[in-house]
């Protein structure tokens, strides 16, 4: 048997062009060693978190099928490649090494993640959007549903794909508050998504409704879509019917000539009953799907008056002059008066005391609107003296 250390082993990759010289030995793991005949040594190791054999033998005389069966003699599946020697000016596999010739090989693994293979074998579909195809057990193989998307599979393994056929929303409505050739504008009830959030989502939409109406982005899950209402806060949303209109009402919205006032309910009361913040938002790093006023962050700034009191409630209404995530949800709770039923802000109620009562917006043809829904009833039933 050739004594060989993993000083040796390394040195030898670097004869192959595969370690360099920020490798040290320590760099070698796993090393085992085989006589597969009386005249060769075959070195198993691993390096770079990859499996390697390297075979002492003078008798191979470049037969790749030879090395590649001394290799089988310790693993009977080894799939790889026999690495060509780099430093002969003609293909040649042997490496002379202290009076030797060595062979290296380099094991392929015929393993895959499954999501991995789904998206090699179907690239129309995003490798993440299989791994909800797989959380969601719409993934079997060999029989069995799995619901990993780590889960080692090979070529040889038989993959059945069961997508379901997605919801017909088709006969699902929304209260139209204006429509011509141009725009289309709904007052979105509270709990409707303004849009999918990714390939499975399975529930009825503004965007599935706006849809039937829009040629804009009429391939993608966000028809009609130019700018959206968090699911918990209802009322006016203006879609476009056309990539025109849409990029007409998009720079309206980016540069602020759009002109919006919400109705909420705060819990508690506030100082002033009337108002101008301008408060800076940031996202919240201990939580970052969240936002927080912050000097470092964003530009926020949102005018209020307080329309009506109870001794434990507000009704307040609000005029963002920009349009930062969770702004008003944000601003309100920094004034300890957070916006009622704010799960995330505040405290857990029915649902999110916050409307979008009135927008007003710039339609194609150059006439300006304003479109309103009508503050729900249950924004005004504490506030009985209230009239809007």
């Amino acid at each position: 048997m050739v004594k060989v250390s993993s000083s040796d082993l390394l040195a030898i990759l670097r004869r192959f062009d595969v370690a360099g010289d920020e490798n040290v030995p320590r760099h070698i793991e796993q090393v085992q060693f085989s006589n597969p005949a009386a005249h060769s040594t075959l070195i198993s190791f691993r390096f770079n978190k990859r499996q390697f054999y390297v075979l002492f033998d003078d008798t191979a005389e470049d037969d790749t099928a030879y090395v590649l069966s001394q290799i089988r003699t310790h693993k009977q599946d080894a799939i790889g490649d026999v690495l060509i020697n780099p430093h002969d000016h003609i293909t040649t596999y042997a490496l002379p090494f202290k009076g030797k010739e060595v062979y290296l090989f380099a094991v392929t693994s015929n393993k895959k993640r499954l999501d991995t293979l789904l998206a090699e074998r179907h690239p129309e579909t995003s490798r993440s959007t299989w791994q909800k195809h797989i959380k969601a057990g719409h993934i079997a193989v060999n029989g069995n549903v799995q619901t990993s998307p780590k889960q080692d599979v090979t070529e040889a393994d038989a993959i059945a794909i069961t997508i379901p056929d997605a919801t017909d929303f088709s006969t699902n409505e929304l209260p139209i508050l204006y429509l011509d050739d141009n725009v289309i504008v709904i007052n979105k009830p509270v709990g409707v998504l303004s849009h999918a959030k990714g390939a499975l989502q399975d529930e009825f939409t503004v965007a599935d409704f706006f849809r039937r109406y829009s040629t804009y982005n009429s391939e993608t899950n966000r028809p009609g879509i130019v700018h959206r209402l968090d699911r918990d806060t209802s009322g006016v949303m203006i879609g476009a019917r056309n990539t025109e209109t849409a990029a007409m009402l998009q720079k309206q919205f980016a540069d602020r000539r759009t002109k919006k006032t919400y109705i909420a309910i705060v819990d508690g009361s506030l100082k002033e009953h009337q108002a101008k913040m301008d408060l800076p938002i940031g996202r919240n790093p201990n939580a970052p799907s969240t936002f927080r006023v912050d000097a470092k962050g964003k530009s926020a700034i949102t005018q209020y008056t307080v329309l009506g009191e109870t001794a434990k409630e507000s009704l307040v209404e609000l005029k963002p002059h920009t349009g930062r995530t969770h702004q008003l949800r944000v601003h309100m709770a920094y004034l300890r008066a957070p916006i009622h039923g704010d799960r995330v802000y505040g405290k857990v109620a029915d649902r999110l005391y916050l409307h979008a009562y009135q927008l007003e917006v710039t339609i194609p043809g150059g006439e300006r609107r304003i479109f309103t829904a009508p503050v729900p009833p249950e924004f005004l039933q504490p506030f009985p003296e209230v009239t809007i």
